[in-house]
């Protein structure tokens, strides 16, 4: 066979295979998926065809596993039977007329009500919140729920394993999850689960991906959330990991990079609102349902108490719960809009939400940090600065060394929310997250003063300032955007 017969033999079939892949993704991709999300998944297919495929058979279902959605669907209807008629708040004041129509979307969302009678106090202070989850641990007297994104032992966090092993000497159950990857990438891993192991706490991995033990789903969908609850009784969330203020990585170390975190401290019926979401993953990981632990607190409801509603979000689910939760109340708004995400990376509809707020008179702010620890999700970040500055966003920029890691907002002087979400598309689409709605003036005021914390340690971004980025700088900007389509 003469060379050219030879190259045509190689050439032909090559050039077949790539003419089905380019057919089959144009029909297979844009499925069920966001418009930006698959010409993004497409342009990866058709300029490098053969990685783009491989790329997208990793990671491009955004879903769990099949018996995974299924035990969600299971849990869902567990946490409906278990919290029914426990909707106990106050309407002896006016609410917002809007408030109730969100509330009801949170119901069929993610299955959890608005419980009144709570209590909750902000811990803005990153060795404060430690302390006050160790105070509350050295206090337990029945069990310890302990479920964070990044769980690691360090110099920092001593003291919180010293907590639970003291607990469990004094026959305090301790059950403790963490995400497999994201602790997994921190330094001390082995020695992290070493200690669980020793003080004989009964330990988890989230989302383990261990193909060879017959435990695989996408690799990078991840339990984002971080949950502690005593007792039943005193629940902990927000956005901070059990780790260092500076992660433990000689990068983050030698630029002088710490963490600003805040986390809430809350009481009341709410709390059993939290234990069920620790219950749900402990279900998705062990098959064990903690029935027994679920039985809500009640207390009198005195005239200083917060409305609080625990909203679930993540690929186990069918709509992105987080995502619809925001718009919603970005759209009822009537004052004000006030966003704190360490990761602002919104998808059409969340800018679109955004910059029509600013159109409809609503002064509306966004607290983002100085500088990035993820060069992606910074860059992809700073693509959406010129149309929001445009718009009439004011964008606060927490200064370096910091990065402003809290996850919050807050509308009008009525409703704010905390938790583990960001505002990008990896927290709507592929982390398993929770938040928190609270409607209460005192825990709007709370947050208020926040707020001005952040603005008077940050710097004011300016339209004028931004046009003078080099054209390197949008380049970068502009690429990293695309990236953060492909999901």
């Amino acid at each position: 066979m003469t060379p050219e017969a030879t190259t045509i033999w190689i050439v032909v079939p090559l050039l077949i295979v790539d003419f089905i892949i380019r057919v089959v993704a144009i029909i297979v991709v844009p499925r069920n998926r966001r418009p930006t999300s698959g010409m993004a998944w497409l342009l990866a297919i058709f300029f490098i065809p053969y990685i783009g495929v491989i790329l997208f058979l990793l990671i491009g279902s955004t879903k769990l596993p099949k018996r995974r959605r299924e035990k969600q669907l299971e849990i869902n209807t567990f946490i409906i039977d278990s919290t029914e008629g426990i909707e106990r708040v106050r309407r002896d004041h006016p609410w917002p007329p809007w408030l109730e129509s969100v509330v009801h979307l949170n119901r069929n969302l993610g299955a959890m009500p608005l419980v009144g009678g709570n209590h909750a106090r902000l811990i803005g202070g990153y060795y404060e919140s430690f302390q006050s989850m160790i105070d509350e641990i050295d206090k337990a007297k029945r069990y310890v729920h302990v479920e964070f994104y990044i769980l690691s032992l360090d110099a920092t966090t001593g003291p919180f394993f010293d907590a639970l092993e003291a607990a469990i000497g004094r026959g305090v159950t301790v059950r403790v999850m963490m995400d497999h990857i994201a602790s997994l990438r921190q330094p001390g891993f082995t020695d992290t689960k070493k200690r669980l192991t020793a003080m004989k706490a009964d330990w988890r991995l989230m989302l383990p991906v261990q193909p060879f033990r017959g435990r695989y789903q996408r690799p990078d969908l991840r339990n984002h959330r971080k949950l502690l609850i005593v007792d039943g009784t005193v629940g902990f969330m927000g956005s901070q990991n059990i780790v260092d203020r500076s992660y433990n990585k000689k990068s983050n170390i030698k630029r002088g990079l710490k963490w600003q975190d805040l986390m809430t401290r809350v009481q009341g019926p709410i709390v059993a609102g939290l234990n069920a979401i620790f219950i749900t993953d402990w279900y998705s990981e062990t098959d064990e349902l903690l029935t027994r632990e679920t039985e809500p607190i009640v207390d009198e409801v005195t005239a200083d108490t917060l409305d609080c509603q625990i909203v679930p979000s993540g690929p186990g689910f069918e709509g992105e719960n987080n995502l619809r939760l925001f718009l919603a109340l970005l759209y009822y708004a009537q004052d004000r809009i006030i966003i704190t995400s360490p990761y602002f990376v919104p998808d059409e509809s969340m800018l679109y939400a955004i910059t029509t707020a600013v159109q409809r008179g609503i002064v509306v702010e966004l607290f983002v940090s100085e500088i990035g620890d993820q060069a992606l999700v910074y860059h992809a970040q700073r693509s959406y600065y010129e149309a929001l500055l445009r718009a009439g966003v004011r964008i606060w920029m927490y200064k370096a060394p910091y990065i402003l890691h809290a996850k919050h907002f807050t509308i009008d002087d009525d409703v704010a929310v905390i938790g583990s979400s960001n505002m990008d598309m990896r927290s709507f689409s592929l982390n398993l997250e929770v938040s928190m709605m609270v409607r209460g003036r005192s825990f709007v005021d709370e947050m208020r003063e926040v707020e001005q914390r952040y603005r008077d340690d940050s710097r004011e971004l300016t339209l004028e300032e931004w046009m003078r980025q080099p054209l390197r700088s949008t380049i970068l900007d502009n690429l990293a955007r695309l990236t953060s389509a492909v999901q």
